[in-house]
C-alpha cells in the first residue's frame, strides 16, 4: 500500500530509486509494435536528453505534470511528455539538463526542486535520443508558465489517476501516416504512449515493488 502522505510518499520514493530498477522489463509493458520491428540502434549520432518528473502536493493529493507538445513538423508533435529537452554542453550532468528544461518549458523553479533520483535511461529511436528520466519534488503546487514554442497545455496529473489500473488501453494509433499498435495511459482527456508511457510504467513497477 502507498503511503500517499506526501512526505512520507517522496521519503519512500527516493529510497525505492537507489535500489535495481526494473528497466526493460517495465517499458516493454508500454512499448507500441514497431520499437523493436524497426531494428534502430543507437549509434555514434545518438544525443542525450533527460525529462523531469516532479512531484508535489495538491489539493489532499499527491500530482506531477505532463506537458502536450504543439503540432509541429517532428516525430513528436501533438503528444504527450514530460517536461525536458536535449543536454547542451554547458549542462554539467543529465539532471541539470532535466532541471533546465523544465524551468524553461513550464517555468519550475528549479532551486526549489529536490531530486529524489533517476529512473533507467530510455533509447528512443525516432529521434535517435538517449532519454534519462530524472524524479524529483516540490513541497508545493508550482505555478506554471509554459512555453507556447515547446507547450501547448500543462496537465496535471494526480497520482491517483496514475495507480487506476483501468486506465490502461490499446489502440492503433497513426504516426505520420503509419499505422502502430501501441499501448497507452488514458488520462483525462489524453492518450500517453510511446516512450513517456513506458518511463510512467517503470515509475509504477518501482512504486509498487
Amino acid at each position: 500500500m502507498i503511503d500517499t502522505s506526501f512526505h512520507s510518499f517522496t521519503e519512500d520514493l527516493h529510497r525505492r530509486l537507489q535500489k535495481p530498477l526494473p528497466g526493460e522489463v517495465a517499458h516493454q509493458k508500454m512499448a507500441s509494435s514497431n520499437r523493436y520491428r524497426m531494428g534502430i540502434k543507437p549509434n555514434e549520432r545518438t544525443r542525450r536528453s533527460a525529462v523531469l518528473i516532479c512531484f508535489y502536493p495538491y489539493q489532499h493529493s499527491i500530482y506531477l505534470p505532463l506537458i502536450l507538445r504543439p503540432q509541429y513538423d517532428g516525430v513528436h508533435a501533438g503528444q504527450m511528455a514530460f517536461p525536458g529537452g536535449r543536454m547542451e554542453r554547458y549542462d554539467e550532468n543529465l539532471t541539470r539538463t532535466a532541471l533546465r528544461e523544465a524551468q524553461e518549458e513550464v517555468g519550475i523553479r528549479v532551486s526549489d526542486v529536490k531530486v529524489l533520483g533517476s529512473l533507467t535511461e530510455l533509447f528512443i529511436p525516432p529521434s535517435n535520443f538517449y532519454v534519462q528520466p530524472v524524479v524529483g519534488m516540490l513541497p508545493y503546487r508550482p505555478d506554471f508558465y509554459p512555453d507556447p514554442h515547446e507547450v501547448e497545455a500543462v496537465v496535471e496529473v494526480s497520482l491517483t489517476t496514475l495507480l487506476d489500473e483501468t486506465i490502461v488501453g490499446d489502440s492503433q494509433i497513426d504516426v505520420r501516416g503509419v499505422m502502430i499498435d501501441a499501448p497507452f495511459y488514458q488520462i483525462q482527456d489524453y492518450r500517453v504512449w510511446g516512450a513517456t508511457a513506458m518511463m510512467i510504467s517503470e515509475l509504477l513497477m518501482v512504486l509498487n515493488s
